[in-house]
């Protein structure tokens, strides 16, 4: 059975999910939600889910919201991407969280300020903090991969699908990949998996559509 992935291309929360099916090879489809336009407060949309948010996965009766949460679905339904142990899992997961908190809410809400938001409303000392927040962040990844490979575990796994969805991104958020070359090494291995496409490529919807 097609899995459905309730998604829009502008959304790094699920361009993770939507990556991580097409890593593991699963079988879906994405279903555009028109987020800019409000089908993500409308009714039958509150119904799927009461968050109002992107992403949502159906998977036949079963629905699933969040992206970690889908993530995690996806890599145990497949077998793929989820780490060869308990000690991994844990630090898959020790990832996830610290992505969840440290960079995508950061990043997302950056990426946000400086691009979809009218100019009239951009806010230069919010910007700069976040954009303080995220380097920070970053450091500590950056750390991480000048010894590993990947982020969890000896091969890829859901937490660094995870951690550089929002870098994936084009639109300007202060992410420069020339400052941290352990992180543009670790994209690039990411991007060259069988598989991979670039958010807009893998997701209905991007802000040319909106021009």
């Amino acid at each position: 059975m097609t899995m459905k992935l309730h998604c829009f291309g502008e959304s790094g929360n699920a361009y993770k999910a939507a990556l991580t099916l097409e890593l593991a090879e699963a079988e879906w489809e994405p279903v555009f939600v028109d987020f800019f336009n409000g089908a993500g407060r409308s009714p039958a949309f509150l119904d799927l889910n009461v968050m109002g948010e992107v992403p949502v996965l159906e998977d036949g009766d079963l629905v699933l919201t969040q992206s970690g949460v889908i993530q995690d679905y996806v890599s145990s339904k497949t077998g793929k991407l989820g780490g060869k142990s308990a000690a991994e899992r844990r630090e898959i997961l020790r990832w996830m969280f610290f992505d969840n908190h440290k960079v995508s809410a950061v990043a997302g809400n950056l990426r946000f300020l400086m691009n979809f938001l009218p100019e009239d409303k951009r806010n230069a000392d919010v910007i700069a903090f976040q954009a303080a927040r995220l380097k920070s962040a970053l450091k500590v990844v950056e750390t991480q991969l000048s010894s590993t490979t990947w982020l969890a575990a000896a091969d890829i796994t859901i937490a660094d699908i995870a951690v550089a969805g929002y870098l994936f991104y084009p639109e300007p958020f202060t992410f420069d990949r020339a400052e941290y070359p352990h992180i543009d090494r670790w994209l690039d291995s990411i991007a060259a998996q069988p598989g991979w496409k670039a958010p807009y490529d893998l997701m209905p919807g991007s802000p040319a559509d909106r021009a």
